[in-house]
């Protein structure tokens, strides 16, 4: 069984004149958070907010890159250029880091996002763009990634520090992927759902939604901020966690 997890959450995704109060209310149960860029969510307001939201509750900070996707929030694929898709992640993932640096922290990870994020963890292109964006900006940089993706081959392949990330709050398909948010059952809003999914990683496996019983690696977890309910399932999560004598951390 696992002795430590990092509990994870997509924050950031509203714009500066937005009560941030969901974010603020999730933060203190959470290891680290991953922050909207601007591609898909979020402006330069709400990046500095999240920020320091993040530092003065020592969650550690990452940056969360997508497709400039504004209208359809980063959840569907774009047909860039390798190009292309290589200085959007850079401009996306050097705003972050040097925001963070300017408030007094450090950018510990980067989290593709959505359609990017799942695209890239089965084409190798895709991968390779984010891959190549990442190294520039720092060469040991931490990615998170589903374990045995095509994400997380290239990046171990680069020299990135790779943590295996799975979805409290996503239904599995049988071969590993997230079932499509288009269909019934692709999101888990009930308490008891999402923490019979967390059991279930924490012993190295996940019980899919055609009923597969299969093996799976779970080194942070992710919680969706958009999730229904979130701020009730980050902090029935941390609890669960601390029951079963799990430390909840992302170092």
């Amino acid at each position: 069984m696992i002795s430590k997890l990092d509990i994870n959450c997509d924050l950031g995704e509203f714009y500066g004149i937005y009560d941030e109060k969901r974010d603020s209310k999730i933060m203190p149960y959470i290891s680290s958070c991953n922050i909207a860029c601007g591609f898909h969510s979020g402006d330069p307001v709400a990046i500095q907010k999240t920020i320091r939201l993040a530092l003065e509750n020592e969650v550690a900070i990452g940056a969360h890159p997508s497709y400039p996707d504004l209208q359809g929030f980063g959840r569907r694929v774009m047909n860039l250029s390798p190009e292309e898709l290589e200085a959007c992640v850079l401009y996306q993932v050097s705003a972050l880091k040097g925001m963070t640096e300017s408030l007094g922290g450090t950018l510990h990870h980067v989290k593709p996002h959505g359609a990017l994020y799942n695209h890239a963890s089965k084409n190798e292109e895709t991968a390779l763009g984010i891959v190549k964006a990442i190294v520039q900006v720092h060469q040991d940089m931490l990615i998170y990634a589903p374990a045995n993706s095509v994400l997380s081959k290239v990046a171990k392949d680069a020299g990135l520090q790779v943590r295996s990330e799975v979805f409290a709050d996503r239904r599995y398909e049988d071969d590993l992927s997230l079932r499509s948010r288009k269909l019934d059952g692709a999101v888990l809003h009930q308490t008891e759902e999402v923490l019979k999914q967390l059991g279930n990683f924490l012993n190295g496996k996940v019980e899919t939604h055609g009923e597969l019983e299969l093996s799976i690696e779970a080194e942070t977890i992710c919680l969706h901020s958009d999730t229904e309910g979130a701020e009730v399932l980050a902090a029935d999560i941390h609890e669960y966690l601390k029951k079963q004598n799990v430390e909840v951390t992302a170092y």
